[in-house]
């Protein structure tokens, strides 16, 4: 991860407290089917969380309706992301990695994807 993108871990510490609020924030910038889609993808292993705080396909895709609800979901992730830094004076990425790590501990259930900052997709 460069630099510029790496978290302090006095901005981590400051976002871990803030990112508690990410979920109801999440759960806004999404429409219902897209969560459907999104979950039902994950449920297959199709899909999964990303260090940077983005859905990413844990295995390539060729349904345009669920690439369109990752999309969507990932554009309300990043309004989010963007808000939160603004309020916080960080940046857009730092907010995405503090809500990845509130996701990952929190959220992900046994069996879901993600992709830690090495680049590999992982089961929880």
């Amino acid at each position: 991860m460069p630099d510029s993108v790496r978290p302090s871990r006095r901005s981590v510490a400051a976002l871990l407290v803030v990112a508690a609020a990410f979920a109801p924030a999440l759960a806004k910038a999404q429409t219902a089917s897209a969560k459907a889609l999104v979950d039902a993808a994950k449920a297959e292993g199709k899909v999964g969380e990303q260090s940077d705080g983005f859905l990413g396909f844990v295995t390539p895709t060729s349904d345009p309706a669920l690439e369109a609800a990752v999309a969507e979901i990932n554009a309300g992730r990043r309004r989010v992301y963007e808000d939160t830094a603004k309020r916080n004076g960080v940046t857009p990425e730092v907010a995405g990695v503090a809500a990845f790590k509130v996701l990952r501990d929190t959220k992900l259930k046994a069996g879901d994807y993600f992709k830690d900052v090495d680049g590999v997709w992982r089961r929880k």
